[in-house]
């Protein structure tokens, strides 16, 4: 029932009655996802799809004695920048197969359940947001962050935040914002809210209870179900529709800049920070995935991010120098290229979406 695993103990894997338990176990890295942690992933949950005795799956992850928890932080970004350095073809392995975990998360046919405690950023979100049932509580923070190192929301982040109400989906991706449980459940981002202090009993009960169908596994958390806090942003929806439907990034920045609101100012001094060329890529990502299927955006996807490391190679790339700053050197203070939205060519934009690879030979041509 349990496979044989490679990441030398970073998933640690239980099986009670028919609940398989994932932990992800780099808690000092706040659970960021490696290359073997997502070849593990993959292994765990094409076996038990196949397996009549494991009816349901949890995934969580581990916490620090005295420090915040995390479920998952995103992926290993500092992998990125050295593999992108060195020419590494291990980079492109890492995105192809943590985009095809993604796609089978949300197309596992059992219930899969990923309590969202703590940070839940970036890749985090690429095993969580298929889940059948999203478990947030008042620690949960959750985002898409990539904007900040100069990349996009990937891990068919196009998908499910071009579903968000409104234009929540374009500000969460072009912002990075991070938003708690009342937001989540708001945004079609969570399911159900459970205090924190209610968690260890849940899980010692998926650890050591009797579990014995799907139904009772999804009981275990829906029994200790609450209400949700309010939704921070609910006051700001207006405003998020009224600029983050601007036709452009330029466009959208000069509509915040002739606000005289707070939340205007600062949301526009967030949007100076980041990449203007990624930001462009960005929004054009969220707007085609509102009308792909989730197969068709990670495959979009899995064109963008190539692009990323080989439009402009090595310490060219817009990606690399936002690692740089933000988790290599820390300077905080990316040079990117172009500086100004107004200097962003669509030309250059357009680049991104031409696929690489012909449709037979796409890395992402088998998911349906």
């Amino acid at each position: 029932m349990i496979p044989s695993l490679q990441s030398e103990g970073l998933v640690v894997v239980e099986v009670n009655g028919c609940l398989g338990l994932i932990t992800l176990n780099r808690p000092q890295a706040l659970n960021a996802l490696s290359l073997a942690m997502i070849r593990d992933l993959t292994t765990l949950l094409t076996a038990w799809a196949a397996d009549a005795r494991i009816q349901a799956v949890v995934v969580l992850g581990a916490g620090r004695e005295g420090k915040p928890a995390a479920f998952c932080a995103g992926g290993d970004i500092r992998f990125f920048h050295q593999a992108a350095l060195a020419g590494d073809p291990a980079l492109g392995a890492f995105f192809t197969e943590e985009y095809a975990l993604n796609h089978l998360i949300h197309q596992f046919p059992k219930p899969y359940i990923a309590l969202m405690d703590g940070v839940v950023m970036g890749g985090g979100m690429g095993i969580s947001q298929g889940a059948k049932l999203r478990v947030v509580t008042e620690h949960s923070k959750l985002a898409m962050p990539e904007t900040n190192i100069g990349l996009f929301p990937d891990v068919g982040g196009g998908y499910f935040l071009s579903r968000c109400p409104g234009s929540s989906g374009e500000w969460l991706a072009l912002t990075g914002q991070v938003i708690g449980a009342g937001d989540a459940i708001e945004l079609g981002l969570g399911d159900v809210f459970v205090k924190s202090s209610e968690l260890p009993a849940i899980i010692e009960a998926f650890r050591t209870g009797h579990q014995d169908s799907a139904e009772h596994v999804v009981a275990t958390v829906m029994e200790r179900a609450d209400l949700a806090p309010d939704a921070e942003h609910w006051e700001s929806r207006k405003k998020i529709n009224h600029h983050f439907s601007a036709p452009s990034v330029a466009a959208l920045m000069a509509s915040l800049a002739a606000d005289a609101d707070p939340w205007a100012q600062s949301t526009l001094e967030v949007l100076k920070k980041r990449s203007p060329l990624m930001m462009a890529v960005t929004l054009e990502q969220v707007r085609r995935a509102r009308g792909m299927s989730l197969a068709d955006d990670l495959r979009m996807e899995r064109d963008l991010v190539h692009h990323c490391f080989h439009l402009r190679p090595g310490a060219a790339s817009e990606t690399v120098e936002g690692i740089r700053a933000l988790a290599v050197d820390k300077d905080h203070a990316p040079k990117w290229n172009p500086a100004s939205v107004e200097q962003v060519d669509a030309a250059e934009v357009a680049k991104f979406f031409v696929s690489p690879w012909a449709a037979g030979e796409h890395p992402l041509r088998s998911l349906s």
